[in-house]
């Protein structure tokens, strides 16, 4: 009989359980004791749904109270000298420390946050392991065992989940350039080994080892990593069945490697590499399972039945049932938890959807399939089919006017009238900025009041009048502290915004909102991705009112603050009955509407935020000139109908962009500003191998940890900035947006942020 399997299950919970239970510890309104108390309630409650839905193998220690690549440093002792952590098991304070940083108290001294950066070319973050020539591994922590005994006191033996020993080297990051990770692969083995027997005798008879890293391009060193890492941890445990998952993307050249690992099973991503079907099938190993991922586990559209079947039983054919596995492509933590909760969606798209609940179901039912219980699924399978047919059809998502335009687009809608220099002259003449110009990158804090007074306002309780009166008197409230704080270029602070993805979504044509879609994105923080169905199109401008009104308060610039059209379609969840680069290039076409908008309201200062262009970057380098190809000349066409006295900002955050700064560079944006302090400026290094053309603003200070920044440790970065960075062309700025963070933070950081300004301008 084929096997129901799930790699992974989204761990915020339903309504963000996890998410209020995380933070209220942080504020101190719970202790530890209850913190784990309601932590185990959200496992219970994932692990029943699995269960009920019929899955065979349920994943435990997919669990994470922040990360499970922060997970992992823990369990395998990688903990810099910084965090001072005692032998033997880590608290959970050193734990938080090392995820978001800590505040200086009169007990003890603050600390900075590790490097946070995105998992693959997802949106989520994963906390940087650091690690260095002289590392020596040890297990600090068994929570992958007490999480299996936990499930098993509950009656489900469940399959324990590891970041694989290769993926974890591989991600992480030494002070020394010269330095190659894998030289430590034979200690930090040892570590695993420990689990593994633990797990064992523990009851355990399957363990998943996650390898993503083998939907890289690697090279030979890399790829026999792998082989020497699996046939110790198989010899090392021989009654324990070891899965090693591959996903977000196909194996091609390392198909060889993957195949030569000692395991019992491999698990492969068939949503996004299905073209290696074949040759695995023809290769894989007597005796060895495959793991099918025919079920979509990073997108929200209903999996098309008929054809998951089709390709399970091609796979059953070569292999038989009992060789086979039915599992999603990745771990659900990517996709909302149940579209149950939904209010906000009428039935006919609802019908196009399935979240995390609904795909464990839709993996039971191929499995069924496979299985021959044909009798069981047949409702379920005429349901789908009619879901099929009816997406495929509707006159919701067709627009031919859409089309039309995007078709007629033209190189010169991606060429600003003058080249930099010549723009700079105008800008300048027009804005009057002092030598490195304060800024920050957009939104405020939204406080609890926002937070209620939007509710209010979807609860009918305010009218529209009274909320947006609300907005004005809050964003005013901006205006007049940016101005006696002393920034240069203003913001409006984007009270108005839930998300600054989600916020433009709900105003055009082709995008819906969830109530409910929530994913994690780091830590606690979680977002709600709209969902884009059909050709996009903006019916009325987006911004320009507030902005105006912002700008109306001040004789100082207030920047325009959009969302560019990669990120737009990075953080969605996309169409997938046609190219990316087609719905990318109708959302240019919406913002570059709106940019010219705000030009035309006198809006001088436009920023288009693109933290998402590294993101979308495909895993394999052989594809990434495609892809930059057409990511940078959407956002070209966004940016390039303006006149030359506007100055165009982008933004950037939490991502390596050394590899693609030339691409960066063609991007054109008259100002960028980007993540530096959290990555100790190493941003700088890139900048002097690769001198960006234009203005930069890198980061300093880093706004994920709720810290105050000091004025010096912002000074010390200007000073290096500028020994890099030309003083007219260097800007200062935090490292992202402020939405996340409380008033009481924010204001001294700003203040100690133009102070630092101020002392470099006197040294001028």
């Amino acid at each position: 009989m084929a096997t129901s399997t799930n790699l992974g299950f989204p761990r915020i919970g339903a309504k963000r359980e996890l998410k209020w239970a995380v933070e209220a510890y942080w504020a101190g309104k719970i202790d530890e004791q209850e913190l784990q108390q309601r932590a185990a309630a959200i496992r219970r409650t994932h692990w029943t749904l699995q269960r009920k839905a019929g899955i065979a193998h349920i994943p435990s220690n997919d669990f994470s109270f922040y990360d499970q690549i922060l997970d992992t440093s823990v369990m395998v002792g990688a903990i810099p000298e910084r965090y001072e952590a005692p032998e033997g098991e880590v608290s959970l304070d050193t734990y938080f420390a090392m995820g978001r940083g800590r505040t200086a108290t009169e007990e003890r001294p603050g600390v900075s946050a590790m490097e946070m950066t995105k998992w693959f070319d997802t949106n989520y973050h994963y906390i940087v392991p650091e690690i260095n020539r002289s590392q020596i591994f040890s297990l600090r922590s068994t929570k992958p065992v007490a999480e299996f005994l936990e499930a098993k006191e509950l009656g489900l033996h469940t399959r324990p989940v590891l970041v694989g020993p290769v993926t974890y080297l591989l991600l992480s990051k030494s002070d020394d350039p010269s330095f190659d990770p894998l030289v430590l692969l034979e200690g930090l083995v040892d570590v695993y080994e420990n689990i593994l027997k633990r797990l064992a005798e523990a009851g355990a008879d399957w363990v998943q080892m996650d390898e993503p890293a083998l939907s890289l391009t690697l090279s030979d060193k890399q790829r026999s990593a792998f082989g020497r890492a699996y046939a110790r941890l198989v010899a090392a445990v021989p009654g324990l069945n070891l899965l090693v998952a591959v996903y977000f993307g196909d194996l091609r050249q390392n198909t060889k490697a993957a195949l030569a690992m000692p395991v019992h099973a491999l698990h492969v991503d068939l949503a996004r590499g299905r073209a290696d079907l074949e040759n695995i099938l023809a290769k894989l190993g007597e005796g060895v399972s495959l793991s099918l991922g025919l079920v979509d586990g990073r997108n929200i559209w209903k999996t098309d039945l008929e054809d998951a079947i089709a390709t399970a039983r091609r796979a059953s054919s070569v292999l038989g049932n009992d060789r086979i596995l039915i599992a999603p492509s990745c771990s659900l933590l990517h996709s909302p938890v149940d579209l149950d909760n939904e209010t906000n969606l009428d039935d006919e798209m609802k019908s196009w959807l399935a979240f995390a609940k609904q795909k464990v179901e839709e993996v039971a039912i191929i499995t069924r399939a496979v299985n021959g219980e044909s009798a069981r699924i047949t409702n379920a399978l005429s349901a789908n089919a009619a879901a099929m047919a009816s997406r495929r059809t509707s006159t919701r998502i067709h627009n031919p006017d859409v089309k039309e335009r995007s078709a007629a687009v033209t190189p010169a809608m991606a060429q600003r009238t003058s080249p930099y220099p010549e723009r700079r002259k105008a800008q300048q003449q027009v804005l009057r900025l002092p030598t490195y110009p304060t800024t920050t990158i957009g939104s405020f804090p939204q406080t609890p009041e926002i937070r209620r007074a939007r509710a209010s306002r979807n609860r009918g309780e305010l009218t529209t009048e009274e909320y947006e009166q609300f907005i004005r008197e809050e964003i005013e409230r901006s205006v007049r502290f940016q101005e006696q704080t002393g920034l240069d270029v203003l913001v409006h602070g984007e009270p108005e915004r839930n998300d600054m993805v989600e916020y433009f979504g709900e105003q055009l044509d082709g995008y819906v909102s969830t109530a409910n879609g929530w994913v994690q994105s780091y830590g606690s923080r979680a977002v709600k991705p709209p969902i884009i169905f059909g050709d996009l199109h903006r019916p009325a401008p987006m911004t320009v009112e507030w902005i105006s009104y912002a700008q109306s308060l001040t004789r100082q610039p207030v920047k325009g603050m959009l969302t560019g059209p990669v990120t737009m379609l990075q953080w969605s969840f996309v169409r997938d009955d046609q190219p990316r680069s087609e719905t990318c290039r109708q959302l240019a076409l919406v913002i570059r509407d709106e940019v010219c908008d705000l030009e035309r309201a006198g809006i001088r200062v436009i920023q288009v935020d693109e933290p998402a262009i590294r993101e979308g970057l495909p895993l394999r380098h052989e594809d990434w000139d495609a892809y930059l190809e057409w990511a940078v000349d959407c956002f070209r066409i966004a940016t390039s109908g303006v006149e030359d006295r506007t100055q165009m900002h982008t933004h950037m955050c939490y991502a390596a962009y050394d590899d693609i700064i030339d691409a960066v560079a063609a991007m054109d944006a008259d100002v960028i500003s980007m993540e530096n302090s959290r990555s100790d400026g190493t941003l700088l290094d890139t900048f002097r191998v690769h001198p960006y053309p234009n203005e930069v603003g890198p980061g300093v200070y880093d706004i994920h940890s709720p810290r105050v920044a000091e004025t010096e440790e912002m000074s010390d970065l200007l000073r290096r900035a500028v020994a890099v960075i030309p003083p007219e062309r260097l800007w200062v700025n935090p490292d992202c947006g402020l939405k996340t963070r409380r008033w009481e933070e924010v204001k001294p950081s700003l203040l100690n942020m133009v102070d630092a300004a101020k002392e470099l301008r006197g040294q001028s």
